[in-house]
């Protein structure tokens, strides 16, 4: 029989604009292309089952549709947060590779950034895929405020926490019918532009 876990201190960090999207069901996706510190500079899903650890000193407005660019407060270069605020986690259940361009259009209304964005992902590294990721997100029963440490900085994407997180009692931001809903239409639009 298998034991529900009721702690993770496994970690993705991701843009906290991003993480408020996910959070508030607004999206249900994320992409990826790598890290600069990433082994090999390829992206990797090191965990299934994560939490999400919000980052402040990269995002960029002009990246964001109209309806997210104002929730951006930039921050000076190397700036950090004292404490960081842990509200949710996710399990990863869908890893998308695609290099076809013509996915920059039909994901649009899935995700919260702009068709610049997509393009330029596309476009560095052009023969590694871009990965789209799908999480299903639930919110802590209580967020927690865990203090910054410097092995949590630098551009990599997954990080493990000094002290797990209690993930017993959140609930889901989405229902179950709603989220299959959102994979499938992603996943029919995708379709066979897949990278494998």
């Amino acid at each position: 029989m298998l034991m529900e876990l009721t702690t993770t201190f496994h970690a993705l960090k991701e843009w906290a604009v991003a993480v408020n999207a996910l959070e508030s069901g607004k999206t249900i996706m994320l992409l990826r292309k790598g890290g600069i510190h990433e082994q090999g500079g390829r992206f990797q899903v090191a965990h299934d089952r994560v939490l999400l650890y919000p980052t402040y000193e990269h995002q960029q407005s002009f990246l964001l549709k109209t309806e997210y660019s104002h929730l951006v407060h930039p921050v000076t270069s190397g700036w950090h947060p004292e404490t960081v605020p842990i509200s949710s986690w996710a399990d990863i259940t869908d890893i998308l590779p695609v290099v076809d361009e013509s996915i920059v259009s039909d994901i649009l209304p899935f995700h919260i950034w702009n068709e610049y964005f997509i393009s330029d992902r596309l476009k560095w590294k052009p023969r590694q895929p871009l990965y789209i990721l799908l999480l299903r997100v639930h919110r802590l029963a209580a967020a927690q405020e865990i203090p910054y440490l410097p092995i949590y900085g630098g551009c990599k994407s997954w990080i493990d926490l000094q002290q797990p997180i209690d993930i017993t009692n959140s609930e889901p931001v989405l229902s179950n019918g709603k989220y299959g809903e959102l994979v499938k239409s992603i996943r029919g639009l995708i379709g066979d532009k897949l990278c494998v």
